[in-house]
């Protein structure tokens, strides 16, 4: 077995010319397949092949010819006979127009006379409204008395004026008593400051604390009163002057409704004149236009009815990847260029590790061998310089109790190519290695 040669590269200009001519023809033969003719009740079209073109690859030089197509649209008959109406209807109304273009020179020559017009509505009408009333009149408001917002200022009847005035009552009273009391517990002989003299006093200090409650509870209750009358006359008071307010308020919303009306009666009146006016230049301008509109009218005339086609199936033809599959084909034959490279430096290691590791000679006899299993086949040189196969194989040795594989020939096939290089020591066949080395080193 010698080293394998790797594959050539595909050329890439005569790839990319076997690619360009594939979808050129590809291309011519959708365009048959597409290019379908149809037949409707309103017409017909039909594609034709009118003609071809010559097309050159400017990276081959290679020349195409291209086909070229036309499309014919046909009506039916009927359809036709409405076509030739059509157009001779259109002839007239063009004739028709063209005599009627003839007035417009003198037509626009004068424009619309804006001084006939309606004057427009005068803005000073509705800027002489008067302003709304925005302040009260509050002159009407001098006989009301004004709002009261305090009372009970006057000092004589305040709780303290009116307790003490009780209190001046009660007071020449219990000082009468207090002394009728002193002077008792003196005729007795009771001591001021004595426990007999504070124990006669205490029923007449009680006395007379219950006196200053009740000027204080009377003062409260009168004092109440006298506020509840205040109020009442406040109330009064305060009602004439809001019911005052209310009236003054009253006029003044009665005047801006007033002043309002007569502003919405000027603003309806400048609408109005207004509204004259765009009357009257929209009737001028539309008489204007009247001619002009007739003429375009003329002149536009009617269409007829063009045939509707369906929309016909597209049937594409897959375009052939030439460039990929010649690269694929490449690639491929560099996958099993490399398998092969892999193999062979393999089984180069093998042997040259088997010989580089071993002695001179070594017993390689088959009969020593167990699972032999032949994996390649090299050319081997004979010492007259021929040409022979030379078996390897993949095997242990019986005598081996770890069955290592070993990769090599066997002495029997080696002895049959070149016997030198073979040797039998007590019956047993041994190889000289660097012999057999040399044969395979010499093999083509």
């Amino acid at each position: 077995m010698g080293k394998p040669s790797a594959p050539s590269p595909p050329d890439p200009f005569a790839t990319a010319g076997a690619a360009t001519a594939t979808n050129v023809g590809t291309s011519v033969a959708n365009a048959f397949l597409n290019n379908t003719n149809q037949n409707t009740p309103t017409g017909s079209l039909n594609y034709d092949q009118s003609g071809n073109y010559q097309w050159s690859d400017p990276n081959t030089g290679a020349t195409y010819t291209i086909p070229r197509f036309t499309a014919t649209t046909t009506l039916s008959p009927q359809e036709q006979a409405i076509q030739n109406q059509n157009q001779a209807a259109q002839l007239n109304l063009a004739g028709l127009g063209n005599a009627q273009s003839a007035r417009l020179p003198g037509l626009l020559a004068n424009s619309v006379n804006l001084g006939a017009a309606p004057a427009a509505g005068q803005a000073s009408t509705i800027a002489g409204t008067p302003g709304p009333q925005t302040q009260i009149d509050t002159s009407g408001l001098a006989n009301a008395s004004n709002i009261t917002k305090t009372y009970g200022d006057d000092p004589t009847f305040s709780q303290a004026g009116i307790q003490q005035a009780l209190m001046g009552q009660l007071q020449p009273q219990l000082d009468i008593q207090k002394q009728q009391l002193q002077q008792q517990l003196a005729d007795q002989g009771i001591g001021y400051g004595s426990t007999a003299y504070n124990n006669a006093f205490t029923p007449f200090n009680q006395q007379e604390n219950n006196a200053w409650l009740q000027a204080v509870t009377g003062a409260t209750q009168q004092r109440a009163t006298e506020m509840g009358i205040q109020q009442q006359q406040a109330g009064f008071q305060n009602a004439a002057q809001g019911q005052a307010f209310q009236q003054a308020a009253t006029q003044g919303q009665f005047a801006n409704t007033a002043q309002q009306a007569q502003l919405q009666q000027a603003e309806a009146a400048f609408g109005a004149q207004n509204t004259a006016r765009n009357q009257w230049l929209t009737e001028q301008y539309a008489a204007q236009n009247a001619p002009i509109n007739q003429i375009t009218s003329l002149l536009s005339g009617t269409q007829v009815s063009n045939p509707n086609f369906v929309n016909t199936p597209s049937n594409q033809i897959p375009t052939t990847d030439v460039a990929g599959l010649i690269n694929n084909q490449f690639n491929q034959n560099m996958q099993v260029y490399q398998q092969q490279s892999q193999n062979y430096n393999s089984l180069m290691g093998g042997i040259l590790g088997m010989v580089g590791g071993a002695a001179k000679l070594g017993a390689s006899d088959r009969r020593l061998k167990d699972n032999i299993n032949r994996i390649a086949t090299v050319f081997a040189a004979t010492p007259t310089g021929q040409k022979k196969q030379l078996p390897i194989y993949q095997y242990n040795f019986k005598a081996d109790p770890t069955n290592t594989p070993h990769v090599g020939p066997m002495a029997q096939d080696v002895e049959q190519i070149d016997p030198s290089a073979v040797t039998e020591i007590g019956g047993i066949k041994h190889l000289d290695h660097r012999q057999v080395m040399g044969s395979i080193l010499r093999a083509g």
